[in-house]
């Protein structure tokens, strides 16, 4: 019969280990037992030699051996027998010099050569070993007979049965097994509990699913568009895709260490170290809109999955830019209709010179606006964001501002970085101005060119930013906007739902900011309100660069 392998992963573990425990204490029981016969023949032969001492020692032995003869009852045999019985003995044979007996348990015996060579005891030498003999197997032991004056007069002989000493061994046999028997079912239960922890933990499967389990893991995780990293208990990272490296800053050295030493303090690493409860929870880690979940498992860590939402939150705010000059639009439709019908009647009055007079001044009001933004700002991505935000500011009732110190050559490394700076302050100005009725309120813009610097300002005349707060608005999930700005209640700074979008717009000035090696800040505005500065190093390209040739913020060409 073929003898069928285990598939499952915790059966193969189970029958392994129990082959491996009964291999063990079979082992240990032979190498116990083995050593047991020789210590046992080795007790055996000392105390035959301890008895033939003892004998020889006796003071009238020798005496007697030289003057008297071989016999069943001499004096000889009858010491010898005293002694074999009260020690035990197989039997004590006392030689002389000539090899002949003296004494022995059979009588018959007496006065017959011995059956093994006496010659190496009568030399001198104490002997022992296990031999056979007349009696049978035994363990003995031979020492000289010596008599007063110390010369050798002959031998004593004395054997243990050895079938006394194998009977020892065999009697300790039983109590070796039945520890050996238990130590193994020890390690048998033993196997067995692990083995059923092993089946949870594996759920059932089988040493050839888990490579393949493996290979689907690792082309999956590397495979998808979305960042995953997995904790462990302790806040380590386990594992880092390659998603996840890109959008984090991290390299492969980032397995096995603390969230807290690869990533920098911030709302970011709050997330995926599980501060913030919530799902689909924004974040800005590089200049990069995340919106992460995390789940945790049973051994207490997290999985956390990231998804790149910067290139969604472009697009939203520019489709908020694009409802805003529809809706300015819509206003200036309502205003050119009213401009309309008060030309109409002008011609209908006859006023013809009064007529050619407000034509030219409506146009050239439109025409001075945007002439004097398109001066000033070179760059056409930037100066159409302020002709629509000027519409948008109109339609609000707040006036754009351009500053007369402004002026940004056509020379920007990368305008959609400026756009979105500009476009969030300005936003943020028009809602703070919004806020907070005064009479003609205002938004106004400076931009700046010092060397290949870009300098930002935007200030307003709203409520202004409290001093104790002025750090904390660009942090991630803090926001000035009051929930309902016809309130009239006085905005303050408070963490708000990242999950409507709010308290991105400033994390994300500031991190582009640093990462061209810049700053953002913000301070008061004298008369009332806030002022926001954002200096871009390296964001306008140098004089001596042919035309056309446009840097990336660290300097080099692209």
């Amino acid at each position: 019969m073929r003898i069928r392998w285990p598939r499952r992963v915790f059966a193969q573990v189970l029958t392994a280990q129990v082959a491996l425990t009964t291999g063990v204490m079979v082992l240990a029981t032979g190498l116990f037992l083995a050593p047991l016969s020789s210590e046992l023949d080795d007790q055996a032969m000392r105390r035959a030699l301890s008895i033939a001492q003892t004998t020889a020692a006796a003071p009238d032995l020798a005496r007697e051996l030289v003057t008297t003869e071989p016999a069943a009852h001499g004096p000889v045999q009858a010491e010898a027998e005293r002694i074999r019985t009260a020690t035990g003995a197989l039997y004590v044979v006392v030689m002389d010099t000539h090899g002949v007996r003296w004494s022995h348990t059979h009588t018959d015996e007496i006065g017959r050569h011995v059956s093994t060579d006496p010659s190496r005891t009568l030399a001198g030498r104490q002997v022992r070993q296990i031999d056979t003999g007349t009696l049978g197997r035994s363990a003995r032991a031979k020492v000289p007979l010596r008599d007063g004056r110390g010369r050798i007069v002959g031998a004593v002989s004395v054997g243990i049965a050895y079938d006394s000493v194998r009977g020892r061994l065999f009697g300790t046999i039983p109590a070796v097994l039945r520890y050996a028997g238990a130590a193994l079912a020890v390690g048998v239960l033993a196997a067995v509990a692990l083995s059923r922890r092993l089946r949870r933990r594996t759920h059932g499967v089988a040493f050839a699913d888990i490579s393949a389990l493996l290979d689907e893991r690792e082309a999956m995780l590397h495979g998808i568009r979305e960042g995953v990293v997995a904790l462990d208990r302790r806040g380590r990272i386990r594992l880092v895709n390659d998603e996840a490296a890109r959008l984090l800053g991290l390299d492969a050295r980032a397995a096995g260490r603390a969230l807290d030493e690869v990533l920098p303090p911030g709302r970011t690493t709050d997330v995926l170290a599980g501060r913030v409860d919530g799902t689909d929870l924004l974040a800005v880690s590089g200049g990069r809109v995340l919106v992460a979940n995390r789940m945790p498992t049973q051994d207490g860590g997290a999985v956390v999955t990231l998804r790149d939402r910067t290139e969604l939150e472009l697009l939203s705010r520019e489709l908020d830019g694009t409802q805003g000059l529809l809706d300015a639009l819509r206003a200036q439709d309502h205003e050119h209709a009213n401009q309309l019908h008060t030309l109409r009647g002008l011609l209908e009055l006859g006023r013809y010179e009064k007529a050619v007079e407000f034509v030219s001044e409506v146009a050239s009001a439109q025409r001075a606006s945007a002439e004097q933004i398109a001066e000033r700002v070179h760059d056409p991505l930037l100066s159409a964001l302020l002709v629509g935000k000027a519409a948008v500011a109109a339609e609000r009732g707040v006036s754009l501002r351009v500053s007369s110190t402004t002026l940004l050559p056509d020379a920007v490394v990368d305008p959609r970085d400026l756009v979105t700076v500009l476009g969030n302050l300005i936003d943020n100005a028009l809602d703070a101005t919004g806020e907070r009725r005064r009479d003609k309120p205002f938004v106004e813009v400076e931009l700046r060119a010092e060397h290949t610097t870009a300098v930002l300002r935007v200030s307003d005349t709203g409520p202004g930013v409290p001093p104790e707060l002025r750090e904390r608005i660009f942090a991630e999930g803090w926001s000035t906007k009051t929930a309902s700005p016809s309130s009239g209640a006085r905005p303050s700074a408070r963490p708000v739902d990242f999950h409507r979008g709010r308290g991105i717009g400033l994390a994300l000035v500031r991190r582009l900011a640093e990462r061209y090696g810049g700053m953002a800040r913000v301070t008061a505005r004298a008369g009332g309100g806030a002022v926001f500065t954002v200096v871009l190093p390296e964001a306008l390209a140098r004089h001596d660069d042919a035309p056309g040739r446009r840097l990336t913020a660290a300097g080099e060409p692209r």
